[in-house]
């Protein structure tokens, strides 16, 4: 039996902890997990548990908050993260951004998408050399989302250096770190609320300051908190989906040669099948609001329950070979994204059509790229992905 850890970040040094999530999914699937400072928790590990309590937002809330941790709030009783509500209040803040995230918004940015990822890998191919995840993953995100808020594309590269001392494992030396990044980004976003005041444009800022919740205008404390989110999970996915994707095709070479040499017919389910196998965001939390059972487990009204995202998506209940890496994989009913309900993923579908465009660009623009050194994973319990990836390939 491993040690089952799943808050120490020394778990994820090198990606998921798959084998804890095995041992959970065939031994104790509704897993009590100790918290040192909190009453503790239950870890899911099974794809039909996953599913089931994510699309039941009756009976598992996302208030007070979807992190283990309960943190206090500094915020107004009225104002919270949108993230972090449950209907009616998560309903009607999620409409004013839904749109942009739509389907069709999502492929009417291709053409821009493109160009960003033909810019990012032009910025590279002549060095021969590169940290796939500074120089190329994390700048498309941070381009794309800096230029749907209204802002300089540099700015969201700045943004995204922010996202990362968020997300990571406290430092002793720097105990607040992560609450001097946020309020750092608040600081930013007050910045965009005085300027889009006196300069309003058609970009998502100028939305969401002109938008109502219910019955009062936003302000300043929704639209930071408006900002942070779009920033911070703007980037998540993408940046750790392409990195840990290249990943894979490089542990994988049979699986990349296969995609290569039919890239058209094979990157759409290729994309799905990295979304399973990196599985960028690792868990989300939920409050128990009645008693209920989850796999034959009996929970009680006010516990926490966990869905483990990266061990559900190699359920075997849930995928034939599930800890093979397959480009061509259907069908493919991973929760990369959240597995449905009304908190799935805002961003799913602008985040495929990066992915799409910059890993199309890597592999026809850099087609001998591979790894010229060891993998940093990030120190994290929430997300997963390299941190840093030296690559290096024939120059242009």
């Amino acid at each position: 039996m491993p040690q089952i850890d799943l808050l120490d970040p020394g778990s994820f040094t090198r990606g998921q902890p798959h084998d804890q999530y095995r041992w959970l999914r065939e031994n104790d699937p509704v897993h009590f997990h100790a918290e040192p400072e909190g009453p503790g928790f239950w870890a899911l590990t099974r794809h039909g548990d996953v599913k089931a309590v994510g699309r039941d937002a009756a009976t598992f809330s996302s208030e007070p908050t979807v992190m283990i941790p309960d943190i206090p709030s500094f915020l107004p009783p009225d104002h919270q993260m949108f993230l972090m509500l449950d209907a009616p209040r998560h309903t009607e803040q999620r409409r004013i951004v839904s749109p942009r995230f739509l389907p069709r918004a999502a492929r009417d940015l291709r053409g821009r998408v493109d160009e960003l990822a033909a810019r990012i890998v032009d910025g590279v191919a002549e060095r021969g050399e590169c940290d796939l995840v500074e120089d190329v993953a994390g700048l498309m995100p941070s381009y794309v989302i800096a230029e749907m808020l209204g802002i300089p594309l540099e700015d969201g590269v700045a943004l995204y250096g922010l996202t990362e001392a968020i997300h990571a494992a406290p430092d002793p030396d720097r105990p607040t770190a992560g609450m001097d990044a946020v309020l750092e980004m608040f600081q930013y976003a007050h910045g965009v609320w005085e300027r889009k005041a006196t300069e309003p444009g058609s970009d998502l800022s100028t939305m969401i300051m002109q938008a109502s919740i219910g019955e009062r205008p936003v302000d300043e404390i929704d639209f930071a908190l408006y900002f942070l989110l779009l920033v911070d999970a703007g980037g998540d996915t993408t940046r750790n989906l392409v990195a840990g994707g290249l990943h894979a095709l490089f542990e994988h070479p049979d699986q990349r040669e296969r995609l290569q040499a039919d890239l058209d017919g094979l990157l759409p389910t290729a994309i799905e099948e990295m979304l399973r196998w990196v599985s960028p965001v690792v868990y989300m939390r939920r409050r128990v609001t009645r008693d209920t059972v989850i796999g034959e487990r009996p929970v009680a009204a006010g516990d926490k329950v966990v869905m483990y995202y990266g061990s559900a998506n190699r359920d075997p209940e849930a995928f034939h070979e599930p800890d093979e890496f397959d480009v061509g994989r259907r069908p493919n009913d991973h929760v990369a994204f959240g597995g449905g309900g009304p908190h799935f993923c805002l961003g799913a579908h602008v985040a495929r059509v990066e992915i799409e465009a910059l890993m199309r660009r890597i592999l026809t623009e850099l087609p001998d790229i591979e790894p010229a050194g060891p993998v940093e994973w990030l120190q994290s319990n929430f997300v997963s992905g390299p941190r840093h990836m030296p690559v290096r390939f024939r120059p242009r």
